[in-house]
């Protein structure tokens, strides 16, 4: 099957999976106390630039924005969000059972929020009876596939600072947002005042696996506390720990997600010569959000399958993976266009 319903669907990395493989020899001390998640930690600090930063290593993206948002607040604090964002929408709630927090949830046009729309719910400060503003997080790139350059960033990070609050990006897709604005991970957090952040590697060509990095010491903490009781720490971390080493040492984060961005925009391009097919968001990542009458979505979806995203105006996605090909693209261009004339 080829798919363009999710990055979720596709495969592992063929180095990623030798790196896993190699790892499978002899006894390894459990939990993240072996050499393998020591060169994958080195890693991470490598791309950031700073040795101090104490990286940690989590099975899926739900597990690592509820473990950055543990040790952002208290239950009595509030999230501030966009409508479309993941802790809102694809988390079963998970965020808020978890913190026991309010998530206030903002409507945007684009997934993006802006201090703008931030500013009217920073209120309530040192009242009792009030959620007490603490997080902005946003997601990079968006839900809807959009992107934050670093101005925005900075702003966002700026507006929070000034009331004393933390900006938490979930970076399931930063390696795409790096990708396409050619800027290094240092460059789009550390450089931007971003507090805490994930970067993702699942979506990405990796078997299992998102990278947790606060950089404020006391976010830092207690992650290794949350991390355990949030279920996350692996016991034979080293198989997860494996596949970081190529991912980053090797580049293969930032290829794969030049690929992705690559087949996306393409897919994009030949959807827009179509007639009837209107592209409802700008493609700026690995999906693509678009509208067609149901009578024609009815007869893709024999032969591909993909997600509604909004329904009530027949708004779908598709997403391009790190390993699909020119011939999927045109495969799928040639079959629209033959339901389409």
């Amino acid at each position: 099957m080829r798919s363009f319903g999710s990055d979720n669907n596709s495969g592992v990395h063929p180095r990623i999976m030798d790196a896993i493989v190699a790892s499978n020899r002899d006894h390894a001390i459990g939990y993240g106390d072996d050499d393998w998640t020591r060169e994958a930690e080195k890693a991470v600090q490598n791309l950031l630039q700073n040795d101090s930063i104490k990286p940690y290593f989590v099975f899926n993206g739900t597990g690592a924005n509820v473990i950055a948002l543990q040790a952002c607040v208290s239950s009595f604090h509030s999230i501030i969000c966009a409508s479309t964002a993941h802790i809102a929408v694809d988390e079963c709630g998970a965020p808020t059972k978890l913190t026991g927090c309010h998530l206030k949830e903002i409507s945007t046009k684009d997934g993006k929020l802006t201090p703008e729309l931030v500013y009217p719910h920073l209120q309530g400060f040192g009242v009792e009876h009030q959620s007490q503003p603490k997080v902005i997080a946003i997601s990079q790139t968006t839900e809807l596939g959009t992107l934050y350059t670093p101005k925005e960033i900075k702003d966002l990070a700026d507006l929070a600072h000034k009331n004393d609050m933390y900006l938490f990006v979930d970076g399931t897709r930063l390696p795409n947002a790096c990708a396409i604005s050619n800027l290094s991970l240092k460059e789009m957090t550390v450089d931007c005042g971003v507090d805490i952040f994930t970067f993702g590697g699942t979506k990405n060509g990796l078997m299992m696996g998102e990278v947790l990095i606060a950089l404020r010491p006391e976010l830092q903490k207690n992650l290794k506390y949350y991390r355990k009781q949030t279920c996350q720490l692996f016991s034979k971390m080293r198989y997860l720990s494996a596949q970081l080493i190529p991912y980053f040492n090797e580049n293969i984060w930032l290829e794969n997600a030049k690929k992705s961005n690559a087949a996306a925009q393409k897919l994009a391009n030949e959807m827009s010569r179509i007639k009837g097919i209107k592209i409802t968001q700008k493609v700026e990542s690995n999906a693509i959000f678009f509208i067609l009458p149901k009578k024609i979505t009815d007869q893709l979806r024999q032969h591909y399958f993909f997600y509604d995203w909004d329904a009530s105006r027949n708004e779908m996605r598709l997403v391009c993976s790190w390993d699909t090909t020119e011939k999927d693209v045109s495969d799928f261009i040639d079959y629209l266009t033959k339901i389409t004339d």
